[in-house]
């Protein structure tokens, strides 16, 4: 999640102080998302910057600084409710970068690489589980807030032992010495140039 569109959306409410904002944050994302105080007034600062909030008066009697939303930081914040999350741009995924790293690297084990993350995984879904047990059906909202990050991340994780699952299925149908070629990147000398690249726009369209 943006921290820079999340303090906007805060903001949208009523003006806060940093360290107001940051633990309404956390809050609102059940901690999943922790912030440190520098990080928030950081991004105060950019959009201070670019004429998206602004100070309320001066500092109160504790040094802090309340901030509200200019007319260009609610228009800013009204609109990001209806934009759809980019997914064009592929984010960078440790664990799929150390998998395509391992099945092209001599001497590395990647039944044991999958293995073992397959181990830690199953693990952190069943505390996921075990946490949305104890979920209520309170009507608060940061309750139910919490019960739909809980929720992203258990199909997240269900989603990361199935493809792990492909991966060594993938895996015990090759011989041994293809993993060890990687691909050619595009552009280079020798390389498919018409392959699409991920992460760009319009690719796979």
């Amino acid at each position: 999640m943006s921290v820079r569109q999340g303090l906007l959306a805060l903001l949208a409410e009523e003006p806060m102080y940093g360290a107001r904002l940051r633990s309404e944050f956390e809050a609102r994302t059940g901690g999943t998302w922790p912030l440190n105080v520098g990080q928030v007034y950081t991004t105060l600062s950019r959009l201070e910057r670019d004429g998206l909030v602004e100070p309320v008066g001066g500092p109160d009697e504790e040094g802090r600084i309340a901030y509200r939303l200019t007319a260009a930081g609610r228009e800013e914040s009204a609109s990001w409710w209806l934009t759809p999350v980019d997914r064009d741009s592929t984010p960078r995924d440790e664990l799929v970068i150390k998998l395509a790293l391992a099945v092209t690297s001599p001497g590395v084990d990647v039944s044991r690489v999958v293995q073992t993350q397959r181990t830690a995984t199953l693990r952190h879904l069943r505390d996921l589980t075990r946490l949305k047990s104890r979920a209520t059906d309170d009507p608060d909202a940061n309750d139910l807030a919490w019960l739909l990050v809980l929720e992203n991340l258990l199909f997240a994780a269900e989603s990361e032992v199935r493809w792990l699952d492909h991966v060594e299925a993938t895996l015990s149908r090759m011989p041994a010495a293809s993993l060890r070629r990687p691909r050619a990147v595009p552009g280079e000398a020798g390389s498919d140039d018409t392959a699409p690249a991920l992460g760009t726009k319009g690719a796979g369209r």
